[in-house]
């Protein structure tokens, strides 16, 4: 299994200064290290929240940027002013953070002792405007930062925070990141196709392609004994087709499934790769397009898309650390057909074979099916139905001169049985109605793959998105065509002009 990295933490930030005395410093800093308590023993904040020292001087708060920078578990900063803290002791700091910032405009109590407010309560509870000089310091340098308003403990300031955290965690996740493409992009088709040094540069992942060969020499490599084991956990795991069983007519195309996934894993694991891709049209040595191999994988937190499609991948990837720990999963997933009836308009979401099992409503089940593309032997697959719910299908989109990040919320629902389908599955209706979502959609270039999770929200998006510079499009319950082009055209002004504003 490809692990999330141990003992990821932000730092929480507080903000003060010297003018108040000693004794309201104390007082500060008792009072964060409450906060800071709370925050860890609250289930929706997803890993470890780290208290610094109260930060009264332009040189403290530049260290700990710098300190951040550098620091390998701290994906992001949390930052709060107890009291007033002039701003500009913060500018040299926050010029040179490049970590993801929030802003937690909160105070200590929750509500105030009205009968005892004298001026010394006055001076130390001052985020009602010691927050507001942080925010203008913030819009001054055009930071692009996460804004969280309310009592630290709001059951709605946790949600938010914890979303935030898990987008930030999956930024820090995608720096350095490494993505296999086995083959090239699909002939001829333009939206699976980008820029991978822009995406480099952009997004701190890199792609690479390797020889289908380097893959089906690990493949050639699995010992029998592996194989037999994996083959064991398959019967253990899922409903067996009678002849994929061990005594069964094609037990042995299981097998070579079962090779291609310990392949596959070796291929991964000594590269410290985090996604990969495939292609139908590039299976020279393989037996089988893999089908299960990629399912689990994907279950195992890889990401994933076919046809060479290295962005979705890479979003894949991003959307299983953000979702990490939360129920519903996280899958690749395709547009493939409709549902135009008069009752409901409907999109069939699936793909030749590689859906991930962890959106399984039920136990999925191995079967073997002939393919009618990829002249290769019949492969393997599992095949499901999808939990019906609330759900998010995001595309990443090289539009040459940046790139653009899609969501569409839907939800998913049940279906009449599809006997003769022998692929997993998924049918949702699209927000706010079918013909609204697919024409914003291809309006706004939208890829036919997506990264699709019941797990996640817009909001957790919408943060990753937000820290990583690009544009982010949503197509919701609110979404109207009039408002859809207004906002695409007012992105394409925004996003030629805000490289050259920066701060001024």
């Amino acid at each position: 299994m490809i692990l999330l990295p141990k003992n990821l933490e932000v730092w929480f930030l507080v903000g003060s200064q010297h003018l108040y005395g000693e004794a309201a410093l104390k007082k500060v800093a008792q009072n964060a290290q409450v906060i800071a308590r709370s925050l860890n023993q609250a289930e929706e904040l997803p890993f470890k929240v780290v208290l610094k020292p109260v930060l009264t001087r332009p040189h403290e708060i530049t260290q700990i940027m710098d300190e951040a920078n550098v620091a390998p578990n701290c994906v992001g900063l949390v930052a709060w002013m107890h009291t007033f803290s002039p701003a500009k002791m913060w500018i040299n700091g926050l010029k040179n953070l490049r970590k993801p910032l929030a802003h937690l405009h909160t105070q200590f109590n929750r509500d105030l002792p009205w009968s005892e407010i004298d001026m010394d309560f006055m001076n130390l509870n001052q985020a009602a405007h010691g927050d507001r000089e942080f925010g203008f310091i913030g819009a001054r340098l055009r930071l692009d930062r996460k804004i969280i308003v309310g009592h630290w403990q709001d059951k709605d300031v946790l949600a938010s925070l914890g979303a935030w955290m898990r987008a930030a965690r999956a930024w820090h996740d995608w720096q350095g990141a490494k993505f296999a493409r086995f083959g090239d992009n699909m002939r001829q088709v333009a939206v699976t196709e980008g820029n991978k040094v822009s995406a480099e540069i952009a997004f701190g992942f890199s792609v690479n392609g390797y020889g289908i060969g380097d893959l089906v020499a690990k493949v050639k490599a699995v010992k029998d004994a592996a194989t037999d084991r994996l083959c064991a956990k398959y019967a253990e795991e899922y409903k067996l087709a009678p002849e994929l069983k061990k005594d069964g007519a094609r037990h042995e195309s299981l097998r070579e499934s079962a090779k291609i996934e310990l392949g596959l894993r070796a291929f991964l694991e000594e590269g410290d790769f985090k996604g990969f891709t495939t292609t139908f049209e590039d299976l020279h040595g393989l037996g089988q397009l893999p089908g299960m191999a990629v399912q689990r994988l994907m279950a195992d937190g890889y990401g994933f898309s076919a046809e060479g499609d290295w962005k979705t991948a890479a979003l894949v990837r991003a959307f299983k650390v953000m979702a990490d720990g939360l129920p519903g999963g996280v899958s690749f997933m395709e547009d493939y057909t409709y549902h135009m009836g008069d009752d409901s308009r409907k999109v069939l979401g699936s793909h030749m074979l590689e859906i991930c099992p962890t959106i399984a409503a039920t136990q999925p089940r191995v079967e073997i099916h002939p393919l009618g593309i990829g002249g290769k032997g019949d492969p393997v697959r599992l095949v499901f139905d999808s939990k019906p719910g609330p759900a998010v299908n995001g595309s990443l989109v090289d539009l040459g001169n940046r790139f653009r990040l899609l969501v569409n919320e839907v939800t998913a629902v049940k279906h009449p049985a599809l006997p003769k389908l022998p692929v997993a599955r998924t049918v949702w209706e699209p927000k706010p109605d079918f013909a609204t979502a697919a024409a914003a959609w291809i309006l706004a270039g939208g890829a036919h793959h997506t990264a699709y999770s019941p797990a996640l929200t817009t909001e957790h998006i919408e943060n990753f998105a937000e820290m990583a510079g690009v544009e982010f499009f949503v197509i919701g319950a609110h979404t109207t065509m009039g408002c859809a082009k207004r906002e695409l055209r007012w992105n394409e002004l925004y996003y030629q002009l805000a490289p050259g504003l920066g701060s001024v």
